[in-house]
């Protein structure tokens, strides 16, 4: 039923696009008449307001989308687990203007040691002026990112769960636990690993079951820290997914490895960590007052297909994995990034005609790659002989520049290049946050629209104003003439013709507007 808090009025360009039909798409339930049809209340509704629905909803804000944000839990996660920006999440940070308030709440860590934990410096010149890690509570990002877009005018309902949905040529209709429906242009699932949007859209979700599981928490502990040092050293040798680390005021943060995979519904107890301690170190460390206790396994899916229709899947909904390398979340943030100027150049009606099909086409591959390396990063954490050896060889390897470079840029997504055809290599790349004219490069991408930086003072990007920013400085620290960048940062083209720029314009921007 239609709810007062939210209007039922079209905005002004409340067209109809009709980029695929029902009909043609499988896995679509039949659609309702267009007599028995809510009117569209929303442009888009995103189940699931973690940190991917959260950027999510302020990317499509950011063009004027209407946007709903539904979370089944009434209230944020009661713990403060820390996670880890990488350097990409962290550049994306900051070209939406987030990244000062991030760092109010987290603490830097040098770039290095991320894969398989192997303990090796970052090689020196990484590309980008965010070199480091920001280790802050997922609490704050998911708050945040969730005030970021009801700033910028996205309407977040809590106690909300989807229960159903039915889409058809126009939109889709979304029924909630209490039989409420709302009915919006398309449905966006950021709903986690267990999505039901998923589920209902009948995607399927292929990969490997866990095999292992760790658990994870936060406690006090009744014995020196020295202590636990020295057998927390005893036991790296042989096992590193095993850590007792200080967390302040007496508080560590403990992570023990299982031989078996339990219940995940169940929440773990004391007594699980007190025994799994006594197995793994000979002493429970005498840990007492658990703030937080958690379980997760090492289970490793990936969605056939991100989107069927109009519902479309991103984040953990898309792609699980174990959290080696700390890539989990930073890949939704990167997915939302990606299909949010996407979407709403669909929903504003300039959108080229394939332009949101390269969501999947872009993000499937990342999200495959990650997949690997941490299958990858999963056998050398073994403490069988033969992964313990390849874990040696590796580290060896790691020595070389080229190979701690490769994996740092693999585990931080600065090493990502889409394919946009032939050409230089930073075609298809991100650009770095370098100094232009007006201070810094990343201080132009606050609004989310596409960028002409142009060298040459001779370019322009005429009919496309309305999506396209224009900045000519022949002092940018650019070794090409001109790049033309995505909205999310992407070169998209790089050379000095007016008419060669015009057709990328087009392929990215679509029509100009005159």
């Amino acid at each position: 039923m239609d709810s007062p808090q939210f209007t039922t009025e079209p905005s002004s360009n409340d067209m109809v696009e009709r980029d695929s039909a029902v009909g043609d798409v499988p896995g679509l339930r039949s659609p309702a008449s267009g007599a028995d049809r809510a009117p569209l209340m929303f442009d888009v509704i995103i189940a699931g307001c973690g940190p991917t629905g959260a950027m999510l909803a302020a990317e499509l804000r950011l063009h004027d989308v209407r946007v709903l944000v539904l979370e089944k839990e009434t209230e944020p996660v009661p713990f403060a687990r820390i996670v880890g920006l990488h350097i990409r999440s962290l550049e994306l940070m900051a070209m939406r203007g987030l990244l000062d308030r991030m760092l109010e709440h987290g603490r830097q860590r040098p770039a290095g040691g991320f894969f398989a934990a192997i303990t090796k410096p970052a090689p020196k010149g990484l590309d980008s002026a965010h070199a480091y890690l920001l280790g802050i509570p997922q609490p704050v990002i998911v708050h945040l990112l969730e005030e970021h877009a009801i700033q910028l005018g996205a309407q977040v309902r809590r106690g909300c769960a989807v229960a159903d949905f039915e889409q058809d040529d126009e939109g889709v209709t979304v029924e909630l636990a209490d039989g409420e429906q709302l009915r919006s242009r398309y449905l966006v699932g950021c709903d986690g690993g267990r999505s039901t949007v998923r589920k209902l859209l009948g995607v399927g979700f292929p990969g490997e079951p866990s095999r292992t599981e760790t658990l994870m928490g936060e406690m006090e502990v009744g014995v020196p820290q020295e202590e636990i040092a020295a057998k927390v050293t005893e036991i790296h040798e042989t096992d590193k997914r095993f850590s007792l680390r200080p967390f302040g005021e007496g508080v560590y943060r403990v992570v023990i490895p299982v031989a078996e995979v339990s219940d995940r519904t169940e929440p773990p107890t004391l007594e699980d960590f007190t025994q799994q301690l006594r197995a793994i170190a000979g002493t429970d460390f005498g840990v007492h007052s658990p703030r937080w206790l958690s379980r997760f396994g090492d289970a490793t899916r990936l969605a056939e297909r991100y989107r069927v229709g109009r519902v479309l899947l991103a984040g953990d909904a898309a792609h699980i994995h174990p959290p080696t390398g700390g890539q989990g979340l930073n890949l939704g943030l990167q997915d939302a990034f990606n299909l949010g100027w996407k979407l709403a150049a669909q929903i504003r009606g300039w959108a080229p005609g394939t332009l949101l099909d390269t969501y999947q086409t872009e993000r499937h591959p990342v999200a495959e790659d990650v997949l690997d390396n941490t299958r990858a990063q999963m056998e050398l954490l073994s403490t069988e002989p033969g992964p313990q050896a390849m874990r040696r060889l590796l580290t060896e390897l790691m020595d070389f520049d080229e190979v701690n470079r490769l994996l740092i840029e693999k585990i931080t997504a600065i090493g990502i290049r889409y394919d946009f055809g032939e050409g230089p290599d930073l075609l298809g790349r991100r650009l770095r946050d370098i100094d232009v004219k007006q201070g810094h490069l990343y201080g132009l991408l606050h609004r989310g629209r596409g960028l002409l930086l142009d060298r040459t003072e001779r370019l322009t990007a005429g009919g496309w104003s309305d999506r396209v920013d224009h900045l000519a400085d022949p002092t940018a620290a650019l070794d090409v003439p001109c790049v033309l960048l995505r909205p999310d940062g992407h070169v998209a083209w790089i050379g000095d013709d007016q008419q060669d720029l015009d057709d990328h314009l087009s392929r990215w921007f679509g029509k100009p507007a005159n």
